[in-house]
């Protein structure tokens, strides 16, 4: 049990560096998709296993809500977000929706595969 999950972590951490490295996704705004990754990457595991959030997933969580202080920002955050979870296999969304709250932050939009980012 234990080699699977690490074999699915290295598969995952594979995956955000090909998506850093050979493919980066354009949008506009002061926050890039390759900052949304690599920040994505520190909380993977807790996406796709949920249980305990460890301290460094809500470092990530922390420094993204953080760099995200315009509109423009915001709408780029949901756009790669939404690019990059819709790419990865094994993500649970009701993980994802729960991150924010389990770290302390109170955001004012609901976390969906639906969501109109240009809103």
């Amino acid at each position: 049990m234990a080699r699977a999950s690490m074999v699915g972590t290295v598969a995952l951490v594979a995956v955000f560096y090909s998506l850093l490295v050979a493919a980066p996704l354009e949008v506009e705004g002061v926050v890039t998709c390759e900052q949304v990754i690599s920040d994505l990457s520190t909380y993977a595991t807790y996406l796709i296993n949920g249980g305990t959030v460890p301290t460094d997933c809500c470092s990530g969580v922390t420094s993204l809500n953080s760099a995200a202080t315009t509109t423009d920002d915001r709408q780029a955050v949901c756009r790669c977000t939404e690019q990059t979870v819709t790419t990865l296999p094994g993500i649970n969304l009701d993980n994802v929706r729960s991150l924010p709250g389990k770290c302390g932050l109170d955001i004012d939009f609901n976390i969906s595969l639906n969501t109109d980012c240009s809103k």
